[in-house]
């Protein structure tokens, strides 16, 4: 799976896809970037995450994610909208503003930018940053 990348950046990440779909997800980086700029990008379960936050289950298991993921697939980019807000996940209450995309519940999943609304997206990277992580 092309998001399955053993690469140690971002910028690594990026440079080892074969384009159109470099091109692609270098544009979604930029954006990313621009909107939230104070979630810094990082590498983690081969993708790039931005930002971080701990969570803990009440099972007692907890570790660290990223607020929001991007990776680049076979046949399809996916961004991991990692936030909740109004007592759902991000993404899925986007569901219905993203008509062009796969939506799972934090996952978004389209085949190029050009078919989403960018506002949009910059509202959910924006709850993202800001949201409410509780499980």
């Amino acid at each position: 799976m092309k998001g399955q990348l053993d690469v140690e950046t971002p910028e690594e990440y990026i440079a080892a896809l074969e384009e159109p779909r470099k091109s692609e997800i270098q544009r979604i980086h930029d954006l990313i970037r621009r909107t939230v700029p104070d979630l810094e990008p990082h590498i983690r379960s081969k993708m790039i995450g931005y930002g971080t936050y701990h969570y803990k289950y009440a099972t007692g298991r907890e570790g660290d994610w990223f607020k929001i993921g991007l990776a680049s697939n076979k046949n399809y980019i996916s961004i991991y909208a990692c936030g909740v807000c109004k007592g759902g996940y991000v993404a899925e209450l986007n569901r219905h503003r993203l008509p062009k995309a796969n939506i799972g519940k934090s996952c978004i999943r389209f085949k190029k930018l050009d078919d989403l609304d960018v506002d949009v997206l910059k509202e959910i990277f924006l709850i993202c940053a800001d949201g409410d992580y509780s499980t």
